[in-house]
C-alpha cells in the first residue's frame, strides 16, 4: 500500500503543525527548549547523566520507536477503513498527547517514584520532539516492513534497551501501573 503526494504532503505539513503545537504546549509547562547544561548532543548514552531526555537522543528514544510500532498496530486492528495517512495522524495525534501529559509537574512526580527515574526532571523540548519524531519512525517501519522484522526490531530493542539502561517499555508501563517490588530491585541493581 502506498500513499499519494497529495496525501503526503499533507500528513507532512500536519506533522510540522504537531509539531509546533507540542513546542508551545511544553514551551507553557516551563520545560527548557535544550539542555540547562548548555551543551548540545546528538546522542545521551549516560542513563545517570543529568543530559538524560535533555539532548535530542537517548535510550529512551528507542522506547518512543516502539510506540510507533503500537500505534500502527491498534490502530491497523481498530480502524481498517481508515488510510494509513489517516492512521498515523492519530498516533501523531496520541505521541504529542503523550510528549504533553509526561512533561506535567503530576507525571514527573510520579516518574521519579521508579528507581530509573528518581533524578528525571522531564524532557527538553527539542528531546521531546525527536520523540515524536522516534514514534513517526516506528509507524512507518511497521507500515513498511514484514511483521516479523518488526516483531524483531522491538524485541531487539526491548532487550537492548533492558541490558544497557535497567529500563525499557515495557518496564516503564508496568513500573506506571504498579510498582513490582522484583523489578525495582533489579533496576537498583540487585538481583
Amino acid at each position: 500500500m502506498s500513499i499519494s503526494a497529495s496525501t503526503a504532503c499533507d500528513v507532512a505539513a500536519a506533522t510540522i503543525a504537531a509539531l509546533i503545537v507540542q513546542a508551545g504546549a511544553l514551551w507553557a509547562l516551563g520545560r527548557p527548549f535544550l539542555c540547562a547544561c548548555g551543551k548540545f548532543k546528538l546522542w545521551e548514552g549516560d542513563a545517570s547523566s543529568p543530559g538524560l531526555s535533555q539532548q535530542l537522543t537517548d535510550w529512551y528514544s528507542f522506547t518512543h520507536i516502539i510506540h510507533g510500532v503500537l500505534f500502527y498496530l491498534l490502530l491497523w486492528l481498530a480502524a481498517p477503513g481508515l488510510s494509513v495517512g489517516q492512521r498515523f495522524m492519530i498516533a501523531l495525534a496520541l505521541e504529542v498527547g503523550w510528549e504533553i501529559l509526561e512533561n506535567t509537574p503530576f507525571a514527573i512526580r510520579h516518574y521519579r517514584k521508579q528507581p530509573p527515574a528518581q533524578d528525571y526532571a522531564g524532557d527538553s523540548i527539542v528531546n521531546s520532539l525527536a520523540d515524536t519524531l522516534a514514534m513517526a519512525l516506528g509507524f512507518v517501519l511497521a507500515w513498511r516492513l514484514p511483521a516479523l522484522a518488526v516483531i524483531a526490531i522491538a524485541v531487539l530493542l526491548e532487550v537492548g534497551v533492558a541490558l544497557n539502561i535497567r529500563d525499557n517499555f515495557t518496564l516503564n508501563v508496568l513500573s506506571f501501573i504498579y510498582p513490582f517490588e522484583f523489578i525495582r530491585r533489579w533496576q537498583k541493581g540487585g538481583p
